[in-house]
């Protein structure tokens, strides 16, 4: 099925007749390394490189790898500063250089030096100003509709509205623990308000950081949103450890911190040397479990027989894999475009999103969604009120591992008395809170399951972590036939078993068992 042309991440528009302008997005303003002076020794190169930057050009971005652990050669940051290039930073523990240059060629001429294993562009053009009518943006409650509703004892006082609890049995998980202090779940994201009343108290600030530029940036509450940026991370936050202090919604482990890893621009794009630096951080930090509610910019597939592709894979590939083995669970969203992540071929017509896109056939097997499809990473779909797989939801047999509420349209799963909507509610930037529904709402659900788990098993490595999260899920038959909209047309194809299908993996996450078993 080929996606509506969208520049939304893992979350999706249940219209809701709102828009939200973003700030202008420019790439840093870095020069090229001086070349060397006439008659020394590199002078002809520094010409050659001089032919291909332009006094307007503006630098792009790069992530050059080379062998991991060793540090980065001095031949291989010569030859970087031959070709034009700064290195902004380099992970030398996994081998990924992050270099900006304004030399057309530079990835190109970086490829073939000794000891550069890939190399590729992050981006396909400087990023004019932007703004958008982001599909996901959410429905904001209103006073009257706070007013309105009547939280039993126990409950904090929006809890009520929260469907998606109950449907992973959260709310009977609370009843023997709230989850452990000493567990942290970082959204890697857009950004997290720490000042919300429900994300304050179980914030952690040490694990939080600004990644955008590719490197860490500590200034105190520079991993929150701007107000002109999106609320997508701190609804996701909220969702996964919304504290359980008699102020609006509960999250699925609200006794665990969390914190923020800020990875995209203003304009909303998530470029790789913004996620890998969010992974690095993740794992030198001591975080449990990352969610990741989004796909790497600006290819939604990235295609490894193309060699700027193939160099954002492999960078993102040893950041994710370093982590888990650090002991981090990696949790990402599968997508909202009703792709079947198996078939034998998808129609992408959205790439590349920060230039000019065009319709392309690629094979998702050799086409991966980064991180989503990366080694390792929990791929979670999402469902909806009645428990089916959303209208939205990305699929597929092998590819999906795990199931968790993401909400659905209203009109298509509407949720028993007394929530009233179809989408999931979490807090927003600035102490309100609002609906928004996608895969990026499913993911926070399955960290917080992890990060359950990682409470009750506390020495569990990563992958066991994995595998009791696995083990523990509640095993969901295939939806046959699927026809969310009952216009008598199949909406798409499950296959597989009871026990494990393309719809919902090894089941619908189950918080209780997290706690009990």
């Amino acid at each position: 099925m080929t996606a509506p042309t969208t520049r939304s991440r893992r979350f999706i528009a249940i219209p809701l007749g709102m828009a939200m302008a973003t700030a202008l997005a420019f790439l840093p303003n870095v020069n090229a390394s001086a070349a060397p002076a006439a008659g020394t020794a590199g002078a002809t190169t520094a010409a050659d490189v001089a032919g291909k930057i332009s006094a307007e050009a503006t630098p792009l971005s790069y992530v050059v790898n080379v062998r991991s652990g060793h540090g980065t050669s001095s031949h291989v940051k010569k030859a970087i500063a031959k070709a034009g290039g700064t290195v902004v930073t380099s992970y030398d523990r996994i081998g990924v250089i992050v270099v900006h240059s304004s030399n057309a060629d530079f990835a190109k001429t970086i490829r073939k030096v000794r000891g550069v294993e890939s190399a590729g562009s992050t981006r396909t053009a400087p990023l004019p100003a932007q703004s958008t009518t982001d599909v996901g943006t959410p429905k904001a409650l209103t006073a009257e509709e706070i007013a309105d509703v009547d939280a039993a004892a126990g409950q904090d006082p929006l809890e009520p509205l929260q469907w998606d609890l109950p449907a992973i049995k959260a709310d009977k998980a609370h009843e023997k623990t709230l989850g452990s202090k000493k567990v942290t779940v970082a959204v890697i994201d857009t950004g997290v308000d720490d000042t919300h009343p429900d994300i304050a108290p179980n914030f952690d600030r040490e694990a939080s950081v600004n990644c955008v530029s590719g490197k860490p940036d500590t200034t105190d509450g520079a991993w929150r949103p701007s107000a002109a940026e999106s609320p997508h991370g701190t609804h996701v936050a909220g969702e996964i450890a919304a504290a359980k202090n008699g102020v609006g919604v509960t999250g699925v482990a609200p006794g665990v911190k969390v914190s923020g890893i800020k990875v995209s621009t203003t304009a909303g794009f998530f470029y790789t040397e913004a996620v890998v630096c969010g992974f690095m951080w993740a794992a030198e930090h001591g975080v449990d479990v990352t969610n990741n509610s989004y796909y790497t910019d600006p290819w939604y597939f990235n295609c490894k027989n193309d060699p700027d592709q193939k160099a954002l894979v492999e960078a993102l590939t040893r950041a994710t894999k370093y982590a888990e083995k650090k002991g981090t669970v990696n949790v990402a969203a599968a997508g909202n475009e009703n792709y079947d992540l198996a078939a034998d071929e998808i129609t992408d017509p959205t790439s590349p999103n920060d230039s000019t896109p065009s319709d392309r056939v690629i094979d998702p097997s050799e086409c991966l969604d980064i991180p989503t499809q990366l080694p390792g990473v929990v791929t979670v779909a999402s469902t909806g009120a009645k428990g089916i797989k959303s209208s939205f939801s990305n699929h597929g047999l092998g590819v999906i591992d795990i199931a968790a509420p993401g909400g659905d349209s209203t009109r298509y799963q509407t949720p028993a008395p007394p929530a009233t909507s179809g989408l999931i509610l979490g807090p927003l930037p600035g102490g309100s809170w609002g609906y928004m529904a996608g895969t990026s709402m499913a993911s926070p659900h399955v960290a917080g399951v992890a990060a359950l788990i990682k409470s009750t098993h506390p020495h569990a490595s990563a992958a066991l972590v994995k595998a009791l999260l696995y083990a523990e899920a509640d095993a969901t038959p295939c939806t046959d036939p699927y026809d969310i909209d009952g216009d008598g047309k199949v909406d798409a194809v499950c296959e597989g078993s009871k026990n494990r299908n393309s719809f919902y993996g090894w089941g619908t996450a189950d918080a209780l068992d997290a706690v009990t078993k």
